[in-house]
């Protein structure tokens, strides 16, 4: 067996477990708007954390035995500002999605690795490289074509056109706040991908229950009993898969081929939702999908060239 055999299969193991994350989470806001027949989105994000966290607790006091469930005090007040930052773009995102389209709120959270250099702009005054701005720039203007079907949303009747927008804003404070998680996770440095997944679980549905009841208490909180039984595979998805597996393949996909390699695989989110929703039914308009592809398409020339940049010669 030669010498580049076990870098050659940790590598080929990253991009698959990368790209299943992609595949799952692709899929997931087209299913989660589904759902929306039995329960609203809070109520849908309290499923989703309330059989995924028992999960992963689970499986990290198999994996790395019961006392990796406890952390000491520097370690939970990172796992709480993660967790509350995670709390809250779950939220937005899911109440989100209920007021807008699936594929729109997919090419919205596209956004993130551009949000996440904006960022790091502001934060460490590291200026992005010019091509990366461009690209950027190309990016949110995909996204105003898909947003605003190329202008055509804005003839639609207010109330509708209200309520599609306020839903947008709510999934790009999703987005913004992802960024935040992601940003916030370096604290808890030296905690493996499962423990860190747990931990960071326990404030998310600390909040997100808080969060159901005061919902409940102004009648925000909608369960259709009838129609229940045929979401059950939704429910099962959303949170087995697209919680547990998907957060734990895209962590694992992140330790073996890094950061650029993984998002450049996860830039394909937006294709597998379109197509997704393109078996569901939906005709998309030319500039919806002319949109979507300079979005797609400028993130991925970016990625290839931060790619390209961080190559180290043999």
């Amino acid at each position: 067996m030669t010498a580049g055999a076990h870098p050659h299969r940790a590598a080929t193991a990253g991009v698959a477990a990368a790209l299943g994350a992609t595949l799952i989470w692709g899929a997931q806001l087209p299913i989660a708007k589904g759902a929306y027949t039995a329960v609203d989105g809070i109520t849908l994000t309290l499923v989703r954390y309330g059989v995924a966290l028992p999960a992963f607790a689970a499986l990290l006091a198999w994996r790395e035995g019961p006392a990796a469930l406890a952390a000491d005090r520097r370690g939970w007040l990172a796992a709480a500002a993660a967790g509350c930052a995670l709390a809250g773009s779950l939220l937005c995102l899911f109440i989100g999605l209920s007021m807008t389209r699936p594929e729109v709120a997919t090419i919205i959270l596209a956004l993130q690795p551009a949000m996440t250099a904006l960022a790091e702009w502001g934060r460490a005054r590291r200026r992005p490289p010019a091509f990366t701005l461009a690209c950027i720039v190309i990016a949110f203007v995909g996204v105003a074509l898909v947003v605003t079907r190329g202008g055509a949303a804005f003839y639609e009747p207010a109330a509708i056109r209200g309520t599609e927008t306020f839903g947008n804003l709510l999934v790009l404070c999703a987005a913004m706040l992802w960024v935040a998680y992601a940003l916030l996770t370096p604290g808890m440095a030296g905690w493996s991908a499962l423990r860190m997944s747990t931990l960071t679980s326990v404030p998310v549905l600390a909040l997100i229950v808080l969060a159901w009841f005061v919902a409940h208490a102004f009648g925000g909180v909608r369960i259709e009993v009838a129609a229940l039984l045929a979401a059950t595979w939704r429910f099962a998805y959303l949170s087995l898969l697209g919680v547990v597996v998907g957060m734990l393949l895209w962590n694992a996909g992140l330790q073996r081929i890094g950061a650029v390699d993984a998002m450049l695989l996860a830039n394909m989110m937006p294709i597998v939702a379109f197509v997704y929703r393109a078996f569901e039914g939906v005709r998309y308009q030319p500039v919806e999908l002319a949109g979507a592809a300079l979005v797609v398409g400028a993130l991925v020339a970016n990625s290839l060239s931060l790619r390209r940049g961080r190559k180290v010669p043999a």
